[in-house]
């Protein structure tokens, strides 16, 4: 699988949540990378993931919540498959029958949540703060996908 495969995924998380705060940066990108690649394309581990992450908002002692903040509103705001399959639509048949799914319960993932995010943006520190109400703008623009 590459990299990519859900078994990677969970060593990341643990880094996220123990490790010290270059590690769990570095861990985060790597989480980047394998849920939400190049910032705008989400795949088949993205929504499994992303409860995970809130979590780790939520938790006290996580180092890097500013950089969870905004890998979740790049997750929230990735419509590249919709994109797609919308462009292929009528050529060549389906295409793209999976990926938008991926997409959908990715955004509903990240919308589920809001209070997590909503905690955060009232935090008296304004590096979750700042990126935390990025995000609720982020839950509050993105339309709702069009059934592919």
């Amino acid at each position: 699988m590459g990299g990519h495969g859900s078994d990677g995924i969970a060593p990341l998380l643990s880094r996220i949540a123990y490790g010290n705060e270059d590690s769990a940066r570095l861990a985060v990108d790597e989480l980047g990378d394998a849920i939400c690649a190049l910032g705008f394309v989400v795949n088949e581990t993205t929504a499994p993931t992303v409860p995970r992450l809130l979590d780790l908002l939520a938790a006290p002692h996580v180092p890097c919540k500013a950089e969870l903040l905004d890998l979740l509103e790049s997750i929230c705001r990735t419509e590249q498959w919709h994109a797609a399959a919308a462009a292929r639509r009528g050529r060549h048949g389906a295409g793209y029958r999976e990926q938008p799914g991926w997409e959908a319960a990715a955004r509903a993932a990240v919308l589920a949540g809001r209070p997590v995010v909503e905690g955060l943006a009232s935090s008296v520190r304004p590096e979750e703060a700042e990126p935390a109400r990025r995000l609720l703008r982020a839950m509050d623009e993105v339309p709702p996908f069009p059934h592919v």
